[in-house]
């Protein structure tokens, strides 16, 4: 139960006689009409932590609109997402409640590669009785890890250790508690307890950059406690790095991608 430091941090490996795909592929289902933003920030995030594809399947809105800033995506109708071969599911990220559907169809097709869970992915989840697949990461924040284990948010707050080790026994996954000391919990109840970040990312967009870096080290080989330890060190490091240039109040979700690299240096 400690933060992770340079002796213990170990990122994938950078083959050079390698091709886009030896980095592996995300399939990311994410954004609606009105949060495009978070289709981009989940899916820029992985392929900047270092992903050789990421497929971003969402509706035209979306794709309209986050093609419109980025190339470096490949777009999927959502009615095409069963014909794709990701090495890692990415799903939940604004796609809204109402994409129960979607969300059980997406689960059940991709039962066998490792899966990340965010937001209304994880409101979805909290009121359905499904097996996840095996090799699940869970990214709550407090309120929506209430709502995971209906019980009242002080509780939550009270114990994030104690709840996040729930959550991991009710689900059988990896969990990644997210407060300002995130608690990671591992499937064997291993703890990994944050200290790295600041305010600024108490901000929107922010979980959905996090939820994008955990699949792209996925995509690379790491396992998934070791993937949720990885980018939630980073993540806050980034944050870090990026507030002594911006300051903590003006540090965009946007931003915390643009310093990933900065982040990245440090450990290569």
């Amino acid at each position: 139960m400690k933060g992770l430091d340079k002796l213990d941090f170990n990122l994938p490996k950078r083959e050079q006689n390698s091709n886009k795909g030896t980095f592996g592929k995300v399939l990311n289902i994410a954004g609606s009409k009105y949060m495009p933003g978070a289709a981009y920030l989940s899916s820029v995030a992985a392929l900047k932590i270092g992903c050789g594809y990421c497929f971003l399947a969402s509706c035209d809105e979306v794709i309209k609109a986050v093609s419109a800033q980025t190339q470096n995506i490949v777009f999927v109708p959502l009615n095409e997402i069963k014909k794709q071969k990701p090495d890692v599911l990415e799903i939940g990220c604004g796609i809204t409640t109402g994409a129960k559907k979607l969300f059980i169809t997406a689960i059940k097709t991709f039962c066998n590669i490792p899966v990340v869970i965010d937001a209304d992915g994880l409101n979805i989840l909290s009121k359905l009785d499904i097996k996840l697949p095996q090799k699940t990461v869970l990214t709550p924040h407090p309120k929506e890890a209430s709502r995971l284990l209906n019980i009242p948010l002080d509780a939550i707050l009270n114990d994030t250790e104690y709840y996040a080790k729930e959550i991991t026994k009710k689900y059988n996954c990896t969990t990644v508690l997210k407060t300002h000391n995130t608690v990671v919990c591992s499937k064997n109840y291993e703890i990994y307890i944050n200290n790295t970040g600041n305010s600024a990312l108490a901000k929107a967009g922010s979980g959905d950059v996090l939820t994008g870096m955990i699949a792209g080290l996925l995509a690379q080989g790491m396992s998934e406690f070791e993937a949720s330890k990885a980018a939630v060190y980073l993540h806050g490091l980034v944050a870090e790095l990026a507030s002594a240039k911006l300051t903590e109040y003006s540090v965009m979700a946007k931003d915390v991608i643009d310093f990933i690299p900065n982040a990245l240096a440090k450990y290569v």
